[in-house]
């Protein structure tokens, strides 16, 4: 390869670079935040139900974020509380034998946040996630693999729904 090919190369590399940005730029792209909390407020305890699939999507959220959390109560300066979490499905559409054809799966949270001394710092608030789900008679055991992952979707969309109302608060 000729030096000026070789220039020219990197020429044409470096257009469809700039263009790529000005493309990415252009449509609103924007890289998710991270996770902010108040240092005063640090460090987070996040109290859950056992086997809780949003404190695994918080925990998950906040791995590699400037967040402290702490496993102790006791030495927390912020107490998120997960109050309920809750699976549901709604038939949604029928076929004329009365077979289910789609679902409407929900998935509702409820949850606050208290100070070091108890006191609320964000009122209980409650959110309600749905998406609708079809099932057709085939392939049954990978439509239930498929509504789990749609929960588990659910979960990681009410973390970052969360954290996002508790950095508001929190301001």
């Amino acid at each position: 390869m000729s030096r000026t090919s070789a220039i020219h190369l990197r020429r044409i590399r470096l257009f469809a670079l700039v263009l790529g940005v000005g493309l990415l730029a252009g449509c609103g792209f924007q890289l998710r935040g991270e996770a902010e909390i108040p240092l005063a407020d640090q460090p987070l305890y996040i109290e859950a139900p056992a086997g809780s699939a949003l404190r695994a999507a918080l925990d998950s959220r906040l791995a590699g974020s400037p967040v402290r959390q702490t496993e102790a109560r006791a030495e927390a300066g912020l107490i998120l509380r997960i109050l309920a979490e809750e699976r549901a499905a709604r038939v949604a559409a029928v076929d004329r034998n009365g077979k289910a054809l789609a679902y409407e799966l929900h998935y509702g949270v409820r949850f606050d946040a208290l100070d070091a001394d108890g006191r609320a710092r964000v009122a209980p608030q409650s959110m309600d996630l749905v998406r609708n789900f079809a099932n057709p008679d085939v392939e049954v055991l990978g439509k239930r693999l498929e509504e789990a992952m749609l929960y588990q979707d659910f979960a990681v969309d009410a973390a970052d729904r969360l954290l996002m109302r508790l950095r508001a608060a929190l301001r």
